[in-house]
């Protein structure tokens, strides 16, 4: 049962992630700030299981397509998320 719970959190993640770019790539500022804001009061708030999956697969799918895009991903992201996009980025 917990197996399939956190495989359940990381593939919601990956669709809200997949949701987000959409957002993004068709200039839809409102709702990209909304996804984000949601996500992050999640990352705030969420247990360790879906801090992780926030970390893990929203902050670092998002940020791969959006960097492909040459979107500033730091100017997008609300300040817990950037923290931990920074983490990343200086973690390789």
């Amino acid at each position: 049962m917990r197996n399939k719970l956190r495989n359940s959190v990381y593939k919601q993640m990956q669709q809200f992630a997949a949701l987000t770019v959409t957002f993004v790539l068709s200039g839809n500022a409102e709702r990209t700030k909304r996804c984000l804001n949601a996500v992050e009061k999640l990352y705030l708030n969420g247990s360790y299981q879906t801090r992780n999956a926030i970390t893990n697969v929203y902050v670092y799918n998002l940020s791969m397509i959006l960097e492909l895009h040459h979107i500033d991903v730091q100017k997008i992201f609300p300040a817990a998320l950037r923290a931990e996009y920074i983490k990343q980025i200086n973690a390789y």
